[in-house]
């Protein structure tokens, strides 16, 4: 789902819904996509699913905002609901830009979509789930700061995932009802996995292998 007004996102949210209906074969229903374009609708999902997910908190007011970058340690990731690849996301550690970045958030009438910032070791996983089974996976890390994805410069290499990181994966695809799915897995400091984000539409980038091919 490309970046548009809330016009063409609804538009086109009913385009699909009609070609599905006309018996056309979509890789994913509307509902998987309409479910993972929005942070906070997939972060629900996930929760409602037993799913450990980032503490996360979503709401429209500057006031809140801070209120929430407090109880979530001081430490935050704030995402644009609707976004990919990485892009508009921003760390935030001091108070005094996060009143800042906040009121300029509720200005221009954004929802402010909190995460606590999860330490980890410089790496993240995705695994491409279809049909209920990953069928490949890659590690993702960082090249300098702290984002892995590709788009920004990250760097990948193919994996083979355990069995329980294979099930996370499995499990956060069906919650949000996408039989063709990109996971996002962020390893916490302790050596929790957490599922970070699912992709109805997901990147991929051939990774090379460790032999060169």
């Amino acid at each position: 789902m490309p970046p548009g007004s809330l016009e063409q996102v609804i538009f086109r949210m009913d385009l699909l819904q009609r070609v599905q209906a006309r018996g056309t074969v979509v890789l994913n229903p509307p509902r998987a996509i309409e479910i993972c374009v929005d942070k906070y609708l997939a972060s629900a999902c996930l929760e409602k699913s037993g799913l450990p997910v980032p503490p996360t908190i979503a709401c429209q007011h500057a006031d809140a905002a801070l209120e929430a970058f407090a109880s979530l340690g001081g430490d935050v990731i704030v995402k644009p609901l609707f976004g990919s690849e990485g892009r508009g996301m921003v760390r935030i550690q001091d108070p005094e830009m996060a009143w800042r970045t906040f009121r300029t958030l509720e200005r221009l009438q954004c929802v402010l979509y909190l995460q606590k910032y999860i330490a980890h070791p410089g790496w993240d996983l995705r695994a491409f789930v279809i049909d209920g089974r990953v069928v490949a996976a890659m590690r993702r890390k960082v090249n300098g700061g702290w984002r892995t994805n590709v788009a920004q410069g990250g760097t990948a290499e193919a994996v083979r995932l355990t069995s329980s990181q294979e099930e996370l994966a499995i499990r956060a695809a069906a919650a949000v009802q996408a039989p063709l799915a990109g996971v996002d897995l962020l390893p916490g400091p302790a050596g929790e996995m957490y599922v970070l984000e699912v992709n109805a539409v997901p990147g991929w980038r051939r990774a090379r292998s460790r032999d060169g091919g």
